[in-house]
């Protein structure tokens, strides 16, 4: 598809999101808990919105960037190793950018790092002098490699990068690490790291001209409600009206709370939402701070 067929006024946006792997399910439970649902396909490869105008289509995560910078979709959930990889090809074909990085969305956490042999005893960068580099991520590794003004060989592999120095086709790999267990597998140890990817959600950077602008704003706003509230509690407590400037000082991550006179007394109600992880610790540190009566509740749903 042309990009001046795709970017036609359309009045249904369109997200590009991985058919399957490691970014699939927690991209659609991201999604679904905006208030989208969807109606597949028999080829599963597209879902049609049924409770909003936004459809999902079902593609290989490489595929992505290239379908957002066409116009065939209008968002998509992707790696952000994938997003700058394909940046970095398109910076080095002289083509504009049309796809950024909109948001970072928590989940498929991961870093692109260089692994050497477990036998190396790492030095730094000029170590790597004239090797020979097998990866993935041929733009990001030689983008590094110009910044630490080395010279080496990058060796462009598909897929098994990790055993391409027991293959003798490489002297080291620059390669995604999650767990880093196959990288122990393989005899390799990481030794730096290029960049640390998760999941982003990609689109253009200029609002949309037509009916998908309004869609988009209303996905923006329940997509930052969602992940606001992801680790966010609501903490109720009584306190006395001395203690409260202690207590919001252990509380740098809560909005401004309410704070309610108890029976015209001395003493406070107050609610506050958090944002970070509400730990036992943090409530004995409350407890020790003056707060009396700490209750921790979930929060579903939010809206300014």
């Amino acid at each position: 598809m042309s990009l001046t067929a795709a970017a036609t006024a359309r009045d249904r946006l369109r997200i590009a999101i991985q058919k399957s792997g490691r970014l699939s399910e927690p991209a659609r439970a991201l999604l679904a808990s905006c208030g989208l649902s969807w109606r597949e396909s028999r080829d599963k490869l597209f879902c049609y919105g049924e409770s909003l105008p936004v459809d999902l289509l079902l593609v290989r995560d490489d595929d992505i960037p290239g379908l957002l910078a066409d116009g065939v979709c209008d968002y998509g959930i992707v790696g952000r190793n994938v997003l700058t990889e394909q940046a970095g090809e398109r910076a080095e074909r002289g083509l504009p950018q049309v796809a950024f990085e909109l948001r970072a969305l928590g989940f498929g956490g991961c870093r692109l790092d260089i692994a050497v042999p477990e036998e190396w005893q790492w030095e730094g960068p000029a170590q790597l002098e004239g090797r020979r580099i097998a990866t993935s991520y041929p733009y990001l590794l030689q983008n590094w490699l110009r910044e630490q003004d080395v010279q080496a060989t990058v060796v462009t592999l598909s897929g098994s990068v990790e055993i391409a120095p027991r293959l003798g086709q490489a002297d080291l790999v620059c390669d995604l690490v999650s767990s880093g267990a196959t990288l122990t597998a393989n005899h390799l140890k990481p030794v730096t790291t290029l960049l640390q990817s998760e999941a982003v959600l990609a689109g253009p950077q200029v609002p949309f001209a037509d009916a998908r602008a309004e869609l988009a704003q209303l996905l923006l706003r329940r997509l930052e409600g969602v992940l606001k509230l992801k680790d966010s509690r609501l903490l109720l407590f009584q306190a006395q009206r001395s203690a409260v400037p202690d207590l919001l000082k252990l509380l740098p991550d809560a909005e401004a709370p309410t704070m309610m006179q108890v029976d015209g007394a001395d003493t406070l109600a107050l609610q506050a939402l958090c944002h970070g992880a509400m730990t036992w610790q943090r409530l004995e540190d409350l407890k020790h701070a003056g707060a009396r009566g700490l209750m921790v509740v979930p929060v579903e749903r939010t809206l300014a």
